[in-house]
């Protein structure tokens, strides 16, 4: 089982208008309810309820066919996104950790359109290189300090025009803090999202802009192609984050 991310405490807006997006709009029903109800209760790290009611208004106006999300976690947002595919549509999730795929798997067969979802078990980094499909929209919840090194891989297989939804790139506001003022433990993650920021905020080959939702939703869209194989030749030491 994943450790339980210390950021679910750490708002980066106002708690009070925090807790009032996650009340006051429209609650999920049927089995994505039960399952996003359970995940807050057994505090299971799954996208917050303000991010659910923005991709349920983004994802009906952009209407995209292929999905491809890293870190499935125990299915919840897979399941979400598939409710707003046309009937062709598929969503490949990618998912390391044991214990998520069979609650992912579980969780799945309680869902109407679990045909629809494809799940492929393996290390994400791994199983982008071999990836030969060509995605619309790309949803990257996985390893922080990952995000780097998986980006060239998503944008080789994301369209020109499409979009990649990356979740947690604030760390409750900590991204903003000096290195020597982070704990050791997450020293790694605090670099290599800076690392990440300083390339895709200002890139003329992409569109990117940062929402404060839950922990910061980094929305990026794919105006043209462009290299990023630069990014594959930094490497840091192996500890990783224990969000996979």
């Amino acid at each position: 089982m994943r450790k339980l991310n210390e950021m679910m405490d750490r708002p980066v807006i106002d708690k009070a208008v925090r807790d009032y997006l996650r009340t006051k709009q429209r609650q999920l029903t049927g089995p994505l309810g039960a399952i996003e109800n359970e995940a807050n209760k057994k505090r299971v790290p799954v996208i917050p309820h303000e991010t659910v009611r923005f991709l349920e208004w983004f994802l009906p106006l952009y209407k995209p066919v292929n999905i491809l999300e890293i870190g499935t976690a125990i299915g919840f947002s897979a399941g979400l996104m598939a409710q707003f595919l046309p009937d062709e549509g598929q969503i490949t999730t990618i998912e390391r950790n044991p214990t998520m795929i069979e609650k992912a798997e579980k969780n799945f067969k309680k869902m109407k359109n679990s045909n629809k979802i494809s799940l492929i078990k393996g290390q994400a980094e791994e199983v982008l290189q071999e990836l030969d499909e060509s995605y619309d929209f790309i949803f990257m919840d996985s390893a922080k300090a990952k995000y780097y090194d998986f980006f060239p891989h998503c944008m080789r297989v994301l369209k020109v025009g499409g979009v990649i939804a990356i979740d947690d790139v604030l760390q409750g506001g900590t991204i903003l803090q000096e290195t020597e003022n982070i704990p050791r433990s997450r020293k790694k993650i605090h670099k290599k999202l800076n690392q990440f920021l300083e390339v895709v905020l200002n890139h003329p080959a992409l569109n990117a802009t940062i929402l404060p939702l839950g922990d910061g939703l980094l929305m990026i869209t794919k105006e043209e192609d462009a290299d990023f194989s630069f990014m594959l030749k930094k490497r840091t030491d192996q500890h990783d984050d224990p969000k996979a």
